[in-house]
């Protein structure tokens, strides 16, 4: 029994013997940021071809309308006057906008006076109270809720911040229109009680990310609180967001990354890095890697979609890091996916030529923003 008692007191005192300390080298991980891709005049000059291409090119067109009757069974540049190019609405509206974007951020750029004269022909003030008209109707008030709203109030941020005569008529032309969208989302948001976490249109996160540059570019405070109170009430409270399971076979977005982009503009730097730690805990990592959305056949409407993702996920992951010197290494991937899609999109089939151009377009413009 004595000997039994020793060597558990034995056992004891080497349990309680301090560990001894290893001395273990911090290697730390060097990143170096590669050349971003420029939105130089050589490349503004390709993109703007790609609008120019579709947005007064009225078929083929998926017009996504509810008809009340007979009387509603009308052509699309009938039913929208400026907006009914490129395939579908809101591609013609971010066509429009891609415009806007080239020339103001490109002042020497090809055909400058024509594209301008073009941009004043269709969003006249006539054409937009066409659209205004549509909206109005019984059967369409929640038409292309949220994508095309959120891309209606991107070419009216576009506008409001070019310092350009020619954007001060444009501007005046399209205010009724944002008037009506900016209205829409202030009634629409409180009664949305679930955000619709998807790669497609309805993303609650893209939409309002979109919504709130153009109310803080115009300094619009109510519909500020408006999506910051909703943004918080859907979002706050995330946690490991499951990018494992992205992305879908004909995603655009990021459910994932365009909500961490979203929070991003809404939050104060520091709680911003506690949610984004708990969010997303792999996009700290320097080592960070996702791999780019493969298209296998550039002539399936939807398939074609993988390159909008590749895009989109670089405008987020670039907006992620910005001010955030340890996340910089996210900008690299942004670089990878920009760099795999980029060269496709010109000569692409109509299927991605018709709205790819737009968002190329966000996504050079993020790394200067």
């Amino acid at each position: 029994m004595q000997r039994f008692i020793l060597v558990l007191l034995i056992l004891f005192s080497a349990c309680k013997q301090p560990e001894e300390k290893q001395n273990v080298e911090v290697v730390p991980v060097e990143i170096s940021i590669k050349a971003v891709p420029k939105l130089d005049l050589e490349q503004a000059n390709l993109l703007a071809a790609l609008p120019l291409h579709c947005i007064n090119t009225e078929y083929p067109n998926k017009l996504s309308q509810t008809l009340g009757g007979d009387e509603d069974l009308k052509s699309p540049a009938a039913l929208h006057p400026a907006f009914y190019g490129c395939f579908d609405w809101h591609s013609a509206v971010h066509g429009h906008w891609s415009l806007v974007s080239l020339l103001k951020n490109n002042p020497d750029i090809y055909n400058h006076k024509e594209l301008e004269n073009k941009l004043l022909h269709n969003l006249s003030k006539v054409n937009i109270e066409g659209e205004v008209l549509y909206f109005s109707g019984k059967y369409n008030t929640s038409f292309e809720r949220t994508y095309g709203w959120a891309w209606l109030l991107k070419l009216a941020e576009e506008l409001h911040t070019w310092d350009n005569d020619t954007a001060r008529i444009l501007e005046k032309n399209l205010q009724p229109l944002t008037d009506i969208i900016v209205e829409k989302y202030i009634e629409y948001l409180p009664k949305l009680n679930y955000p619709t976490r998807v790669g497609t249109h309805s993303n609650t996160a893209f939409g309002m990310s979109f919504a709130y540059d153009y109310a803080k570019a115009v300094n619009n405070e109510v519909f500020k609180t408006a999506i910051e109170t909703r943004a918080k009430f859907f979002f706050l409270k995330d946690e490991n967001c499951p990018m494992s399971w992205e992305p879908g076979g004909s995603d655009f977005l990021s459910p994932c990354l365009e909500e961490a982009a979203l929070m991003k503009r809404l939050l104060p730097l520091e709680t911003y890095k506690t949610w984004l730690d708990a969010f997303l805990p792999q996009l700290k990592n320097k080592n960070f890697t996702l791999e780019t959305g493969k298209v296998s056949d550039r002539t399936d409407g939807h398939l074609v979609h993988l390159d909008g993702l590749n895009f989109s996920r670089a405008w987020s992951l670039n907006k992620i890091a910005e001010d955030l010197p340890e996340y910089a290494h996210l900008k690299n991937v942004a670089t990878e996916h920009i760099n795999h899609s980029l060269p496709s999109i010109f000569g692409d089939s109509y299927e991605g030529g018709h709205w790819l151009g737009s968002f190329a377009i966000y996504a050079l413009n993020s790394y200067s923003e």
